[in-house]
């Protein structure tokens, strides 16, 4: 018996994430305290693509320390140029200090939204581009 149906026009590609801005990166160092100041390896073929208001999260294995802070999600409310951003994040008390290891698993960093907002004026926020600052774009060569 044959399958009847209909039969898509394409299949649902892989995503690629080399295509996609802002990255994930590869945590170097944390500096703990009020707020959170995340130190990142760039790789030569970007820039540092987070922007104030980026939603991120840390992915820290136990190897690295800070396992109070694997998983936890905090906006960027400031960026450092060329490797650094804080986070809105206490880690003032009661976290053990990060330790850089050669983990094969390496500490990361993700963007996982932002805050969909746009400049501000007399007549409220504004979005003054069609991307919202922050959100996912696709820079595939195809």
């Amino acid at each position: 018996m044959a399958i009847v149906g209909p039969i898509a026009l394409y299949s649902n590609v892989p995503i690629e994430p080399q295509y996609f801005t802002p990255w994930r990166f590869v945590i170097s160092a944390l500096s703990l305290g009020l707020t959170t100041t995340v130190t990142m390896t760039i790789p030569p073929i970007t820039d540092l693509t987070y922007i104030v208001g980026q939603l991120v999260r840390l992915i820290i294995p136990p190897t690295f320390g800070c396992r109070q802070l694997n998983g936890q999600t905090a906006y960027v409310i400031a960026v450092n140029l060329p490797n650094q951003v804080i986070l809105n994040l206490n880690s003032s008390q009661n976290v053990d200090p990060f330790i850089a290891s050669s983990a094969t698993t390496p500490a990361q960093i993700l963007a996982i939204g932002d805050i969909s907002t746009g400049p501000i004026n007399n007549n409220g926020r504004q979005i003054t581009s069609t991307i919202v600052p922050g959100s996912f774009i696709n820079i595939s060569p195809n």
